[in-house]
């Protein structure tokens, strides 16, 4: 059972992906909104100081996250859910999903990461310390539109629920990710780092223990 679950997952993550591939003009879009929205902040602002730079940041992050999750759900349409729903565990799909959005939304933090550097300057000291962070928030943006996507798609496709109710979790995740990333531009400790990181991994594991508990019961409606 274990071993077919798996093979499930793999499955469908290679159809998503082959999907992407297939559908380049999704990708194209979100690259664009990230080239065009990095580009538009620097002919306002030109190189802006840490705090704003780690700020505009975390913002293009975050509607970056809620374009490229969105579709994830959003662009399956009932007839191909219910023959999924006779083809695969809902536990399969919900975990090939938050794979594939994590692969997705870790290719756009580094494009986002490239973008910002080059128009906005580069005022990261600690480089691989700030990868290492925004992957880690690329990952839990990821997590977190994956459910509220699952539960959206199955309110008559809306996307508008999703930004609704992430607005409440998203702020305090982003509050928490940029100030983890605060200490990439400067060179003394933060205090109260490891209490930060634990609340971030806490809150991932919370988020992927409700996807699992809460979609197979979204899945039979």
């Amino acid at each position: 059972m274990k071993s077919s679950g798996f093979k499930q997952t793999i499955t469908l993550v290679k159809k998503d992906i082959l999907l992407e591939l297939r559908q380049k003009y999704a990708f194209y879009g979100i690259l664009l909104y990230i080239i065009s929205t990095v580009f538009v902040i620097n002919l306002m602002i030109d190189k802006p100081e840490e705090k704003i730079w780690n700020a505009l940041f975390w913002v293009v992050q975050l509607f970056v996250a809620v374009n490229a999750i969105a579709k994830s759900f959003l662009q399956e349409n009932r007839g191909r859910l219910l023959y999924f729903y006779s083809l695969v565990h809902p536990r399969s799909f919900i975990v090939a999903k938050l794979i594939y959005n994590i692969i997705l939304m870790s290719v756009m933090t580094l494009i986002t990461m490239g973008c910002c550097m080059m128009f906005l300057g580069n005022p990261v000291t600690s480089f691989w310390y700030f990868l290492g962070v925004i992957l880690l928030g690329g990952i839990s943006l990821s997590l977190l539109f994956t459910m509220l996507a699952a539960i959206a798609a199955q309110a008559n496709q809306n996307a508008a629920l999703m930004a609704i109710m992430g607005f409440p979790i998203m702020l305090p995740l982003l509050m928490l990710l940029s100030n983890i990333a605060k200490s990439s531009f400067i060179t003394v400790f933060q205090p109260g780092l490891p209490k930060m990181f634990l609340m971030l991994s806490s809150m991932d594991v919370l988020i992927i223990a409700l996807s699992l508990v809460l979609f197979p019961f979204l899945w039979k409606d």
